[in-house]
């Protein structure tokens, strides 16, 4: 398998050969500690090769550009010091205990999204491995990793990574990352992967100096755009979509989950997006691989099923107009983007029932349209939650909704985002109540460190409702640690994690069964009224949720049937209390 990627080291039974794409160098050299230097060989197209007899796995390199600038290989497998330390050759032979795993099927998955280094107090891949009985009791099926890519500093959110092939080394050695892996698949439980493919973080990615990696011609939210459509792109493609596949097949992940692909500019035929997601799936077309989106501008298209109802290109997308809607109805706050879900119990019904709420309507937060038509996608094209690392993060405390409102209204929430035939995801003690924040935070040297404090406050303070002057500062370790999970309070109390596995059971046992089946097109919701109401078509079965998602009692005939399948809070013949759900299963 590692011989079948054209970047980083091709090691064999007797050399390593070395490969570096830098056409905007004459020459260069590879340093290998211990062992010496070689020059390396420039082809026409721009790389730089140099086979070394000489170079073991566990051997330290790095490359030595004409002006005398060493720097790391771009495609390292690993950085043990860090992303300005030399690469590390690794082996990549293991012997996994779940060789013959090949997936879960798409309409099984719960998603439950984490981060390595705040989902226990050691912050590392095998420590990670002591809670999947948790999950796995929980009824989750799938495991979100957020960004692994090696990133500068102790700590991070992992969103800046610059060596896209190599896990960060605060959490780990690869081999440990396989076990963790090997770990979840031996209990029934996916991982998928956090991917970042429109940008570079900002310290440590030396690729401008040899390579034409950025292009003029795109500009995105951190500079200029990757160059995927111009001069010299097709190495840049071929970078990212072998870094994808890499993921999923030396790692044996089992779905990628891709960043801000709004941002990511490409003008080409097809669209990098596209080529990636045609790549992966011919690669690996032996298991259930799945490709998820953000996406912020709504674009249905990319979710486009085939024939059959495969999805063409992308699997799903994570829903944040449903997290508005839903947010907005448990909180009661309208400041920021909030605003544009008011109306939340008309955009919950929607965004249920034809996933997106915005389909090319203006929407006064962007000021101007967003999104297209999405009610022919199937409900499992998108991914509802309740809360996720940005809608928490992005808050000035990053304090969760548990800490200030009531688990009355949480509940609800949760009652009907797990039982709705989308797929559900979960952020990480979501399921115990967990009342560690998680804030923004990043370690950088001193003068980006200013930078992201000044950065972080002015973008605070144009959120009404956030004081920039109270938040956390996202460069100090206080701030990473404040965000691990505390583990002893899902000891404390178990009845709201009981609730979270009622609701999951019941999923696994009655929905997930007729998801096969559900199609676009197939839900209608009530247009009116004070009661979120929406109806289901999963074949010859008929699903229905009635919820009553404020803190007022609303007078409202109940029809018999639409408690058969869970009810949560009191609900008569004629009245649905406050935060009362109720969801019905008939043929």
């Amino acid at each position: 398998m590692q011989n079948s990627f054209t970047f980083g080291p091709d090691i064999k039974a007797h050399s390593v050969t070395f490969r570096l794409w830098a056409p905007l160098q004459d020459r260069v050299k590879v340093r290998i500690e211990q062992h010496g230097e070689w020059e390396m060989r420039r082809q026409q197209d721009g790389w730089h090769i140099a086979d070394v007899p000489q170079a073991r796995p566990g051997d330290l390199y790095k490359f030595m550009l004409s002006d005398g600038l060493e720097v790391p290989d771009p495609a390292s497998r690993f950085q043990p010091n860090d992303v300005h330390g030399p690469s590390e050759l690794i082996d990549q032979t293991f012997e996994w205990r779940m060789e013959r795993w090949k997936g879960r099927p798409w309409e099984e998955i719960v998603i439950y999204e984490l981060h390595v280094g705040a989902f226990t107090e050691a912050g590392t891949f095998l420590s990670a491995i002591e809670k999947l009985y948790h999950l796995q009791r929980l009824g989750i099926t799938a495991i979100q990793l957020m960004p692994l890519s090696d990133f500068s500093g102790r700590y991070g959110w992992g969103y800046d990574g610059v060596l896209p092939y190599a896990p960060d080394s605060s959490y780990g050695r690869p081999e440990d990352l396989k076990m963790l892996v090997d770990a979840a698949h031996e209990r029934g439980i996916c991982v998928f992967l956090d991917v970042v493919y429109n940008h570079f973080g900002p310290d440590g990615n030396y690729l401008p100096t040899y390579a034409p990696i950025f292009s003029n011609r795109h500009k995105s939210p951190w500079g200029n755009g990757l160059n995927y459509d111009g001069e010299g792109s097709r190495f840049v493609r071929d970078f990212v979509i072998q870094n994808a596949i890499y993921w999923l097949s030396v790692f044996r992940m089992d779905g990628l989950r891709l960043d801000a692909v709004h941002a990511i500019k490409d003008d080409s035929d097809p669209h990098v997006l596209n080529e990636l997601a045609d790549s992966v799936r011919q690669a690996l077309s032996d298991r259930h691989i799945h490709l998820i989106l953000e996406n912020e501008d709504n674009n249905s298209g990319l979710l486009a099923r085939d024939p059959h109802g495969k999805p063409s290109h992308f699997t799903a997308q994570w829903n944040d107009d449903i997290h508005h809607a839903l947010h907005v109805a448990a909180t009661g706050e309208t400041f920021g983007y909030y605003r544009d879900y008011v109306d939340y119990r008309s955009h919950i019904g929607r965004a249920l029932t034809e996933g997106f709420v915005f389909q090319g309507e203006h929407m006064g937060y962007r000021g101007r349209s967003r999104g297209s038509p999405s009610a022919g996608l199937p409900p499992t094209a998108f991914i509802s939650f309740m809360q996720n690392h940005d809608q928490i993060g992005n808050r000035a405390m990053g304090d969760r909704m548990v800490t200030s409102h009531s688990i009355e209204a949480i509940k609800a929430i949760a009652a009907v985002y797990l039982l709705s035939p989308q797929i559900p995801m979960l952020f990480m003690g979501e399921e115990w109540g967990a009342t560690t924040p998680f804030p923004f935070f990043c370690d950088f040297d001193e003068e980006l460190n200013s930078k992201v404090r000044l950065g972080r406050k002015e973008e605070l303070s144009r959120l009404p409702g956030f004081d920039a002057e109270d938040a956390p500062d996202p460069t100090s370790e206080a701030t990473f640690r404040s965000a691990k999970l505390r583990w002893d309070e899902a000891e404390q109390d178990k009845a709201l994690n009981a609730y979270y596995e009622r609701l999951i059971t019941l999923r696994r046992e009655k929905i997930v069964p007729l998801l096969p089946h559900a199609q676009g097109h197939s839900a209608v919701h009530a247009k009116s009224g004070s009661l979120v109401q929406v109806t289901w078509r999963l074949g010859q079965a008929k699903l229905g949720l009635i919820a009553n998602l404020s803190d007022q009692a609303i007078a409202a005939p109940i029809p018999a049937e639409v408690q058969t399948l869970f009810t949560s809070g009191n609900i008569a013949s004629a009245q649905i209390d406050p935060w009362a759900v109720a969801w019905g299963l008939s043929s």
